[in-house]
């Protein structure tokens, strides 16, 4: 769950440079990503029930998973989240739609929102360590 939600932050913020890299490209129109929801990360990462000896055949196709660091991804796979484009609240004359205020408010909360996430991570992982040390005595 934690990888997913840090996936998406980091598709959003790739999103929120481009629409400001090409914020004088005349009609360029801004995208962003849908929001993410436990729900949807759910579906995007089952890949079949999960039992004790490890995942289930999937239900849906078939899926290629790392079992090491030497397997390599699909290049150029695509995002889990869909993107969606629009204006964002103003379009100048050469019909560009990029406003740099709503871009890097955007960018800034997902950069919070990708503190947070790591934060718990770290914390989550001191609990582990402290669970895990002899007690001593």
């Amino acid at each position: 769950m934690l990888k997913s939600r840090l996936g998406y932050l980091t598709e959003r913020q790739k999103l929120v440079a481009q629409n400001v890299a090409n914020s004088d490209t005349p009609g360029y129109r801004p995208s962003d990503l849908k929001p993410f929801s436990f729900q949807a990360s759910l579906m995007n990462n089952a890949a079949g029930p999960v039992y004790r000896g490890g995942r289930a055949a999937p239900t849906s196709g078939v899926t290629m998973i790392a079992t090491t660091t030497s397997h390599m991804g699909r290049p150029n796979a695509p995002s889990a989240w869909r993107a969606t484009a629009g204006a964002d609240s103003e379009t100048t004359l050469d019909g560009n739609a990029v406003s740099l205020e709503d871009q890097m408010l955007k960018m800034t909360d997902a950069r919070m929102n990708y503190d947070a996430a790591i934060s718990f991570y770290q914390k989550s992982m001191t609990m582990l360590r402290m669970a895990a040390r002899k007690p001593s005595g």
